[in-house]
This record gives C-alpha cells, structure tokens and sequence, in this order.
C-alpha cells in the first residue's frame, strides 16, 4: 500500500488503515526503530520475553527436568519398529 507522510500538528505521521492494524496484529503500544530507508513499527507486547533467560536459569538450577517419568504407549509397544539404517 502506498501513502504520504503527512503533518500531524509539530510532527509528521501516516495514517494507518484499521484492517491493515488488525491484521499485523498491533495492540496500541508500539515500538520503532529506523534502518535505513524504512521504519519498522513493531508491537511493544512480547508474550515469550524473558522465556530464554528463564530456561536457561531453570537449567542451571536443574529445574529443568521431566515431571513425571516417561511411560510408554500402545504406540510405543505395539506399532513402533526400530529399523537399521542401511
């Protein structure tokens, strides 16, 4: 989609069509950043922020373990076949 950048009072803006927002998924909090010859509008909101450095504090404290001991199923007893590679 083409658009101008507009004067928005002191500033300059564009304006953004609710279905192109709806569909980017963008809440009313956003992030930008400038690269060169654009910039990129990004939700603020991180739902998994801080999940790599949380396992990786799991693991060091041994917190990252299985909670219940693997059983095994029909699957894995009836239909399951361990082939060699040839």
């Amino acid at each position: 989609m083409r658009t101008r950048i507009v004067a928005i009072g002191n500033s300059r803006g564009v304006r953004i069509p609710k279905t192109m927002l709806e569909h980017a998924a963008l809440g009313e909090d956003v992030e930008l950043r400038a690269e060169p010859g654009r910039i990129v509008i990004e939700s603020a909101d991180r739902p998994r922020a801080g999940w790599a450095d949380a396992a990786a504090a799991m693991h060091a404290a041994g917190d990252d373990t299985l909670s219940d001991a693997p059983t095994a199923t029909i699957f894995d007893e009836q239909e399951w076949e361990w082939r060699r590679r040839r």
